[in-house]
């Protein structure tokens, strides 16, 4: 890809992306969920057509040149994953089929040290996969969850984090970028109070890792969890960090092929690191077009990322501020669209979120409508549910005013049945 000033990154990047070129309903595609998934450009396509058409092989188990070749391209996928989130060895990665099953993992295998009386700390932001494994951790081990709640500005109260967080306190697992309220939260500052209480902290990365630079080792996470399919990749692939010496403290999660090194009638003894998470054939293709998708974005630059969907929401909450019956969540853009990220959540007065998104969809412009997998939150918010609109760096400012001219269009048009 060559990059000049002329155009912006969604030009440069859009005929990447076959999907974005087609009508829906007669219109052209205005692909405005993103925070749902992402799209997948041709390099990530191109990557799962290639491995099933020229070296489609197990990986790990045999000896012949299709094996070594896939094998090769799956373990460099692992490396390509560490180097985008700079962990301190390729070991810390640990391949899983979505950010749910990595929390799970974590919940399940380091979460058997827990005893009762032991505290959890949360948000009322989490998605639901930050939640209920902890939900069901806490009913098996008598471990008590306590939640941080939000400010004024719909944001992380860290002073509130503060006066919760004790010495019983044992972990602290909390979203990066909230995919509802889209604030950014402070997490190295969460990360270095909850270390000096000797709690553990896992870092939910699904709306961060593809939308801004991370690096693991400064953030100084216990573990930081991401799914790939939002992130350019497929779906059924995601990936765990976690500090090397941590991992290796925990028990394995799933039994089965590739996490042992010897097997007898009446016990095993497990791999090292990674594979000792591993069990089973893995998600080959997926993994290796996780690979691709990093050196896609890798190729763009997560700063030229960041900033040009900072420009985006900028843009997007100026023209959302022109309707008078629009309420977003969370906290409003800084200077330049900084400060939160590239979505709005939202509701126009009576109209159901819903119903706004079937009016949008028949003009060609897909955006959620629902809770977002934050249930708790809106309750918190008084809410039952919410329409979100979320960008990517393949979006527009013209595809933004198409939105806004559409959402205008059925605000007007339930009104009048309103009245």
């Amino acid at each position: 890809m060559t990059f000049t000033k002329e155009k912006t990154l969604a030009e440069q990047v859009r005929l990447d992306f076959p999907i974005l070129h087609q009508e829906v309903n007669g219109k052209p595609l205005v692909y405005l969920d993103n925070a749902a998934t992402s799209q997948k450009p041709m390099l990530v396509l191109n990557t799962l057509r290639d491995y099933y058409e020229q070296y489609n092989s197990n990986v790990h188990r045999g000896v012949h040149t299709l094996s070594a070749k896939a094998t090769d391209a799956y373990e460099g996928a692992r490396d390509k994953v560490a180097a985008f989130v700079n962990a301190a060895s390729r070991q810390e990665i640990v391949f899983t089929r979505n950010a749910t099953e990595a929390i799970n993992l974590v919940a399940y295998s380091w979460g058997s040290n827990l005893q009762q009386g032991d505290e959890i700390i949360l948000s009322v932001m989490e998605h639901h996969s930050n939640l209920i494994p902890w939900q069901m951790l806490a009913q098996r081990t008598g471990a008590v969850l306590k939640f941080v709640e939000l400010t004024e500005t719909e944001e992380f109260n860290l002073e509130q984090f503060k006066s919760l967080i004790s010495d019983k306190t044992k972990l602290v697992s909390t979203v990066h970028v909230s995919n509802t309220l889209g604030c950014i939260n402070p997490v190295q500052e969460i990360i270095a109070i909850a270390h000096k209480y000797g709690a553990k902290v896992l870092i939910d990365a699904c709306q961060s890792v593809p939308h801004m630079p991370i690096d693991v080792q400064q953030m100084d996470c216990d573990w930081l969890v991401a799914s790939g399919h939002k992130m350019c990749a497929p779906t059924g692939i995601g990936f765990l960090y976690g500090k090397l010496d941590l991992l290796r403290s925990m028990p394995p999660f799933l039994g089965g092929g590739e996490m042992i090194a010897d097997v007898f009638l009446d016990h095993a003894t497990y791999a090292d690191l990674p594979n000792k998470f591993e069990a089973g054939t893995p998600a080959i293709a997926e993994a290796i077009a996780l690979g691709a998708a990093v050196d896609y974005l890798s190729g763009i630059g997560m700063d030229k990322i960041y900033t040009y969907e900072a420009e985006l929401t900028g843009y997007l909450f100026e023209q959302l501020a022109q309707i008078p019956e629009i309420r977003t969540y969370g906290p409003l853009p800084k200077v330049a669209g900084l400060g939160r990220a590239a979505l709005a959540a939202f509701t126009a007065g009576d109209v159901h979120p819903h119903d706004l998104s079937t009016i949008l969809d028949q003009a060609g412009v897909a955006i959620r409508a629902g809770h977002h997998c934050t249930q708790p939150l809106h309750r918190y918010l008084v809410a039952q549910s919410t329409a979100r609109a979320s960008l990517s760096f393949y979006n527009t400012h013209e595809e933004i005013d198409v939105f806004i001219t559409t959402l205008k269009e059925a605000i007007d048009f339930f009104g009048s049945i309103f009245n």
